[in-house]
């Protein structure tokens, strides 16, 4: 079984300088996704640390316009998480430490959300480490461009077997009482995807 992670969808990333193009189209998937999960279901979000360590003040200079308190409201996800849906808040990319792995209680992610190439890329390397088997829902991902999108799919692309692309067409069984397809079961190998032409922007 799977466990679905919703990656850092929160409202900053809609707007604001981190505005992710094409956000809205992958919201909306992820939430696709999270009404037909049968295993546990996992939102990040990203929230500034006040104290800035090391190159992290560097990082909040470039993008003055960000550096906002850590309860400020732009930190908000943009999806009421439900009742049973766990939620992690680090000032880091990756999310994909202890906290996650207790989340998903053993449960391979199936990680979605923004932005491709910095907090998504981050936090499937961590789930890698950690000894998990991570699929990619390449739809359900948007990047800052089109490109780079597009570069952060090809590069976890090159992680297989531990990490596997997947669109959510793909996941989802076509009757109404949806579940998730046995991503081992179900013939979606990165192998099989090269040269496909899927691994494309949002």
């Amino acid at each position: 079984m799977t466990a679905l992670v919703a990656i850092d969808m929160q409202q900053i990333f809609r707007e604001s300088e981190w505005a992710t193009p094409g956000y809205d189209a992958p919201a909306e998937r992820i939430e696709r996704l999270v009404e037909a999960a049968s295993g546990p279901v996992l939102r990040t979000c990203f929230v500034r640390d006040p104290a800035k360590h090391g190159s992290w003040r560097g990082y909040y200079d470039r993008w003055s316009g960000c550096r906002e308190e850590p309860d400020s409201a732009v930190w908000e996800l943009t999806r009421t998480p439900g009742d049973d849906d766990a939620v992690i808040t680090l000032p880091t990319f990756s999310k994909g430490g202890d906290a996650l792995a207790a989340a998903t209680d053993g449960h391979d992610p199936l990680v979605a959300g923004v932005v491709s190439g910095c907090c998504v890329l981050s936090t499937v390397l961590g789930a890698v480490d950690a000894g998990g088997r991570v699929t990619v829902v390449t739809d359900a991902c948007a990047g800052a461009t089109d490109v780079a999108h597009a570069q952060a799919l090809a590069l976890m692309e090159m992680l297989g077997p531990m990490v596997q692309l997947a669109e959510t067409s793909e996941l989802l069984r076509a009757d109404a009482s949806a579940v998730w397809l046995c991503v081992s079961c179900s013939g979606i190998r990165g192998s099989d995807r090269r040269g496909s032409g899927r691994a494309s922007g949002s």
